[in-house]
């Protein structure tokens, strides 16, 4: 089936600064073309100081049934849903926003289930196991969550942002108590390694733990699409790491944002 375009369509916008990275309009569209859906996912370079006034007028085009949010906006979309789900109120941002059968809009963050699941589906468990994260911005909070609620024994955080570190592990261990605490750029004894950083994307970036620390034995997992593999990656795949690149995370998350974008809530 062809994707249709007409007084019908509903239309999901995109929004991001920058957004010429994002792969995600034409899977999402596709996605929503196959289960019979009339609609387009289109993507919007919104910048941080018109971010409140597009959102403002994105909830005025009645045909707008929703809108996915990439860097840097996830947590401050989350100011303005009118309901959280219990995933984003503990990540402290949304990755998206549907609105819902009464007019108001609920804020999900689907980036852990994303990632988990693409750890998942390359056959590694993450239930029993210790987990250094590396950044907890808008997806990494949404991954540290995911990763505590799938049943990781202990999860180290290393963010450079200090006060974000703090707020992050309070926030998650009352949900999880005993079992948070901060971490180092040093891989050493975990059974997971996993970048929730933008380090990467750029040449000359540095890779965000001590990769030269690596055994072989840890599972490394990146979020970064673009480069697909990334400096991490590749110092891990010569250690004999096995890894899971940023598209194992944004193929699994796909069906995730359809099954949520496409269903109307009345509260």
């Amino acid at each position: 089936m062809d994707v249709q375009l007409n007084g019908e369509t509903r239309i999901f916008p995109i929004i991001g600064d920058p957004i010429g990275q994002v792969k995600s309009p034409a899977l999402l569209t596709e996605e929503m073309v196959r289960r019979g859906i009339n609609a387009l996912v289109v993507p919007v370079h919104v910048d941080a100081d018109g971010l409140s006034a597009f959102i403002v007028g994105a909830k005025q085009a009645q045909n707008i049934g929703g809108m996915i949010v990439t860097v840097p906006h996830k947590p401050a979309a989350r100011d303005h849903c009118d309901h959280l789900t219990d995933r984003a109120r503990h990540a402290g941002s949304v990755n998206v926003l549907v609105r819902q059968e009464d007019g108001t809009w609920l804020g999900d963050n689907t980036d852990g289930l994303g990632y988990v699941g693409g750890i998942r589906a390359l056959g590694q468990e993450v239930s029993g196991n210790r987990a250094l994260l590396v950044g907890v911005g808008g997806a990494g909070a949404a991954v540290a969550y995911e990763l505590l609620a799938q049943g990781v024994s202990h999860l180290a955080i290393h963010e450079l942002n200090d006060e974000r570190r703090k707020s992050v592990i309070s926030r998650l261990n009352t949900a999880f108590p005993g079992k948070v605490s901060a971490g180092s750029a040093d891989p050493t004894g975990f059974a997971l390694v996993c970048n929730a950083t933008p380090v990467g994307m750029r040449d000359g970036d540095p890779t965000p733990v001590d990769v030269e620390k690596l055994t072989g034995r840890e599972f490394v997992a990146d979020s970064i699409t673009k480069p697909a593999i990334t400096p991490l990656l590749t110092a891990a795949m010569a250690k004999g790491c096995s890894t899971m690149p940023g598209l194992g995370m944004f193929h699994a998350q796909a069906g995730i944002l359809v099954d949520f974008l496409a269903t109307k809530t009345t509260r």
